[in-house]
Order: C-alpha cells, then structure tokens, then sequence
C-alpha cells in the first residue's frame, strides 16, 4: 500500500530523474535545475521554431498534472474559445515536448494513477463494501 509520503517522494525522485539530479544533494539544488530547463527551453526557443501543439486530455487530474508541468516551465497552457475543456494548447519547440515535458507528464501520471487506484480500491473496501472486483461475466 502506497502511502502520501511515499507518493510524493516517487514523485520527488521521478522529477530529479528528468533534471538529471540523482543525489540528495543535487536534489536540494532543485530550483537551480528547474531554471536551468527553464533557460534551455528559452535558448531552444530561440534556435528551434515553436510549434502550437493541442493536447487532449479528458480526464481532470490528468489536465491539472499537465498544466502544473507546463507551468513549472515557465509555458502557459491556453485554449481557444469554444475548444473542449478536455483540450489544452502549448506553444513551446517540439524537442521540449518529446525530450521533456511528455515524458515527465507520462511518468508522474503512471505514478499517481497507481497511487489513486490503491487509495481507491482500499476506501471502497473499508467503507463500502470489501468486494471492491469486477462484475461476473455471465453467458447469454
């Protein structure tokens, strides 16, 4: 059983992962490394052309993790008028978004669906009822 604490530091460890900290103490230099992607995106920028990319994302947790990612990195996500709520537009080099942003996104996502699974399963169990299984399947 996964606890918070647990959670966030998985949490902790997959985000040192992606700024190539490895050590607590690179760990504790965190706010370096972040300006450090934050200054490297901003030099990609400047040599690679941005792209408008639309991510679709129908699930509200998974839109919050992806926005909150963004917006670590110094990108606003936006939409347009009349866009789904699902949908989520970044305007930020491509090479950002396939070496960096998605990857992470998809990692912390991983994490924090087996976390919400677990708490879930073990909430329905405790105070619903204890057979939190899947339907039978029956015959015709």
């Amino acid at each position: 059983m996964t606890t918070e604490a647990e959670l966030r530091e998985k949490l902790r460890k997959i985000y040192a992962l992606f700024e190539g900290a490895t050590t607590p103490g690179e760990r504790d230099a965190a706010a370096a490394a972040i300006n450090r992607v934050k200054a490297a995106l901003a030099a990609e920028q400047k040599r690679e052309q941005t792209v408008e990319m639309r991510f679709s994302l129908p699930d509200r947790w998974q839109r919050r993790l992806f926005m909150a990612l963004c917006r670590r990195y110094g990108v606003e996500p936006y939409r347009y008028r009349g866009q789904r709520d699902s949908s989520l537009m970044v305007r930020v080099p491509r090479s950002f978004i396939d070496g960096v942003l998605w990857p992470e996104f998809l990692e912390i996502k991983r994490v924090l669906d087996e976390y919400l699974n677990e708490a879930t399963e073990r909430i329905i169990r405790e105070e619903v009822y204890q057979n939190a299984g899947e339907a039978q399947e029956r015959s015709g």
